[in-house]
């Protein structure tokens, strides 16, 4: 597959803030890659450099190998950039503003409608295009955003944080129209911060802190990086401090941390057969109400990666 976004020793600083550090990024035609982080992390600074609205510091991103702030006329038919806000647009309803953007493209005549009408269709919009625009929902907005974007028929999709605030069925429905522009042949870059939805929709990720990458591949090469050690969750009725001193002392145990109303004991690299715990916790006195070992996904990569847990 052909690399459609590239970018090489990306960095972008305010002053003695670094907010991007020799970012290294390579993203495949028809990828959909999550770019994951906390808040500060870098992710916006990194998306608005590549809709090149923001110049960096130094470095170099490419879109299509077309040089950011050299080819950005260029550049920018060939991206939809999505932020994560939406303007108000007073007096104007969903189609004026849908061909509005079309004609920001040239794109005029009857060539405007029939694209208005299939981008309407595409994010289940059709029965809203007489609706004042900022008379909508949250998850509408959102929609519209993504079908503003749409109508030059974009190579490249930037979207940031598209699902952040919308409820359970919104998100749902912006999970799916991503997957229908993904089985388009769209390349999209997404940040979010709901890892789970992220791992069913995207194939590659990148996970940034502090404007530094700590990882970027296969969804399913972090979560087998992460999955190095057995994790796991024990509870018993009472006296959990005791039950926790009493594991310790094990010298299959590689660390034990009390978490709520329960225990996370890390065993050592290579131990897999935990029945010794249940046997020594019995013997103890102690009656065990859990018993699990800890699911390894997105999330739990993430949690670990970001604590230098997993190399």
């Amino acid at each position: 597959m052909a690399t459609v976004i590239k970018t090489v020793n990306l960095t972008k600083r305010y002053g003695s803030l670094v907010a991007l550090s020799n970012l290294n990024l390579e993203i495949a035609e028809g990828d959909c890659f999550g770019f994951i982080g906390p808040n500060g992390a870098g992710k916006t600074t990194t998306i608005k450099i590549l809709s090149t609205l923001l110049q960096p510091t130094w470095g170099e991103a490419r879109i299509c190998d077309l040089v950011i702030g050299y080819q950005s006329r260029q550049i920018r038919p060939l991206i939809g950039y999505v932020p994560d806000y939406f303007g108000a647009y007073e007096d104007m309803v969903v189609r004026e503003y849908l061909e509005f953007f079309a004609a920001a493209y040239n794109i005029n005549g009857p060539a405007r409608s029939k694209i208005v009408n299939e981008v309407l269709e595409l994010t289940d919009l059709g029965y809203k295009q007489d609706a004042p625009v900022d008379g909508l929902s949250r998850g509408m907005k959102q929609r519209l955003s993504i079908a503003r974007v749409l109508v030059h028929d974009p190579k490249v999709l930037l979207l940031d944080e598209p699902a952040g605030n919308l409820d359970p069925r919104a998100r749902i429905e912006m999970r799916e129209l991503l997957k229908e522009l993904r089985r388009m042949g769209k390349t999209i870059l997404i940040s979010s911060h709901i890892l789970p939805e992220l791992a069913d929709l995207c194939n590659t990720v990148g996970i940034i802190e502090r404007g530094e990458l700590l990882y970027s591949g296969p969804v399913a090469e972090i979560v087998r990086r992460a999955r190095a050690g057995t994790v796991l969750h024990v509870a018993v009725a009472d006296n959990l401090p005791a039950a926790q001193a009493l594991l310790a002392r094990d010298p299959n145990v590689q660390s034990i941390t009390a978490n709520n109303e329960h225990l996370e004991i890390a065993l050592k690299t290579g131990i897999t057969d935990y029945s010794f715990i249940p046997r020594q916790l019995v013997a103890g006195g102690f009656k065990l109400t859990l018993l699990k070992e800890e699911d390894v996904n997105l999330e739990t990569a993430f949690m670990r990666l970001t604590k230098g847990i997993v190399q």
